[in-house]
């Protein structure tokens, strides 16, 4: 699944994208950003000039949630955006 890291405590999936330059950083962020509305689903993001950590979190607020199909399916549409 793209070099996404599960993470147990708290339940999560985790990946760092890295770029040639910030122009390109800046880019990957609209095209995620556009398709978050579009999906209405927001992943936590952190940057800086030439990389975007992104931290993908189960879509129920329950306690003892899992990351169901519907999570995964959504990191592979975020890798998909860089093709």
């Amino acid at each position: 699944m793209g070099n996404w890291e599960k993470r147990k405590r708290p339940i999560r999936l985790e990946k760092r994208f890295e770029f040639e330059s910030y122009e390109k950083t800046r880019d990957f962020l609209d095209l995620l950003g556009q398709y978050s509305e579009e999906v209405d689903r927001f992943p936590d993001i952190s940057f800086g000039k030439t990389y975007v950590n992104i931290t993908l979190r189960p879509d129920s607020d329950d306690q003892n949630a899992d990351l169901t199909e519907d999570d995964k399916k959504f990191a592979q549409e975020i890798d998909g955006l860089l093709d």
